[in-house]
């Protein structure tokens, strides 16, 4: 479980993300869509590549591997991005999910707790 924000700042924010699913039937985008859209809600940075398994059942052998596929290269392509992403963005991260409503009541703590109110 992942706390949705502590104070204004959500401690997802700035991490990247990658959105994948496996499936027992055809090949449904729903549930990735909405995840990604779930990601953006948590200030994620929600890479552009996605992959979605179908049919699973048949994808994976006796001992819970991946077999060798299609499916199995775009799991690898997802993950090469991520990881691109991830060093990429590392040092903008500060930069980019700095906002004005979490600095304004990060001011706001502050002021209450050294009694500004009182001097």
């Amino acid at each position: 479980w992942i706390p949705l924000s502590v104070g204004a700042v959500r401690p997802t924010q700035g991490k990247t993300l990658a959105v994948m699913q496996v499936s027992g039937g055809s090949q449904s985008f729903n549930a990735v869509n909405q995840m990604r859209v779930l990601g953006r809600w948590m200030r994620m940075l929600t890479i552009p590549n996605q992959s979605s398994v179908a049919k699973a059942y048949h994808e994976f052998d006796e001992v819970g591997r991946m077999k060798p596929s299609a499916y199995n290269d775009r799991i690898v392509d997802v993950m090469e991005e991520v990881m691109k992403f991830t060093l990429l963005t590392r040092v903008a991260v500060p930069y980019l999910v700095d906002r004005y409503s979490e600095r304004k009541e990060g001011a706001e703590s502050l002021s209450k707790r050294v009694r500004q109110g009182a001097i």
